[in-house]
């Protein structure tokens, strides 16, 4: 069953990157030749005006075919409508993909609370204790940034931290107070730590509750746009990646870990993995790298400055080549994740 949730929750995150493409495609005149769910031979479609409508054998996510890399004569081909057009239907996907994660962040909001930086203890002979960090505080800036969950504050020590103290602002007995912490490094937990235990989850009014959706969402694209830039920089390297293999293990452990604490506990935590990876797919396919979203926008910015667009055919094979490299790595990826699971 676990398994069976993850592939579910994967595809459709992937549906609606793909109906994003779609919805936008039609509303600005553009033909799509086939929407198909799954992926794989097809077991039935149907033809519905231009369209061929389709399910696929592999349950895994769909797809908006246009035939944006082809020359084709009529008026409502992908390629002879404006580049503002076509920009809007490559740019639909990851933006379907943050308001889907949205929604979804608000209704997880909503059922469970928000994980507000509010400190219920502080441990003994801590850096906390030390800097004058006490139980009540609400910590609402770390180095000048303001935060709004207490996830950012580790998140910041594996992220962002540099070494050093660290300036952090609490409110007390409604006063903002400046703090400053030197974390230590916790060999158990392998991170840096200053010692301190949150409060539970705090249910929030429902203007509140949206609000922190947004707030969440937010959190979710810092997260994965630092760990890209860490990536491009050599801080993590190719092992520290996980394909769709390993997010669906990482998926399914999760869901027997919380499927022991009821089905609210359970629900919220399927909502927050779908969050993460709802937002992550949306920074990742904007990433300016062939044959993703981000690539084909980079050639329609340069056919906006120039007024003319690049050749077809040096386009398609930049795409097509880039597809392949992008091939390799998630095959050296999945290959990777099972000798994970394995070991």
């Amino acid at each position: 069953m676990n398994i069976v949730i993850a592939i579910l929750i994967f595809g459709i995150i992937i549906i609606v990157h793909e109906l994003g493409h779609f919805s936008v495609a039609k509303k600005n005149g553009i033909r799509v030749d086939e929407f198909c769910i799954g992926l794989g031979p097809t077991l039935f479609g149907k033809q519905v005006g231009e369209t061929y409508y389709s399910i696929k054998l592999l349950p895994f996510g769909g797809a908006c075919m246009m035939g944006e890399d082809e020359d084709r004569p009529e008026a409502d081909a992908f390629g002879n409508k404006s580049v503002w057009a076509r920009m809007a239907v490559i740019f639909a996907g990851p933006f379907f993909n943050f308001i889907f994660a949205l929604i979804l962040a608000v209704i997880m909001v909503g059922i469970s609370g928000a994980d507000l930086p509010n400190v219920a203890k502080v441990t003994e002979n801590s850096p906390a204790l030390e800097s004058g960090i006490k139980s009540g505080d609400q910590v609402v800036k770390v180095n000048g940034k303001r935060i709004y969950n207490n996830r950012e504050l580790s998140y910041y020590f594996i992220l962002d931290y540099k070494g050093g103290q660290v300036p952090i602002t609490v409110r007390r007995d409604g006063q903002e107070r400046d703090l400053s912490v030197t974390p230590q490094y916790n060999k158990d937990a392998k991170r840096y730590m200053i010692g301190i235990q949150w409060e539970g989850y705090q249910k929030l009014n429902p203007l509140k509750t949206i609000e922190y959706g947004f707030h969440e969402v937010g959190f979710q694209i810092r997260v994965t746009v630092k760990s890209v830039v860490k990536l491009v920089t050599g801080q993590l390297t190719l092992k520290d990646l996980s394909g769709p293999v390993g997010i669906v293990k990482q998926v399914g452990d999760t869901y027997n870990q919380a499927a022991t604490h009821g089905f609210i506990v359970l629900l919220s935590t399927m909502l927050s993995i779908a969050v993460l990876i709802s937002a992550n797919l949306g920074v990742m396919n904007l990433l300016p790298l062939p044959a993703l979203d981000g690539g084909r926008l980079c050639f329609l910015i340069i056919e906006a400055i120039r007024k003319k667009p690049v050749s077809r055919n040096v386009e398609a094979t930049i795409h097509t080549v880039g597809l392949f490299l992008l091939l390799g790595l998630m095959i050296f990826v999945m290959f990777q994740d099972i000798y994970k699971i394995m070991l």
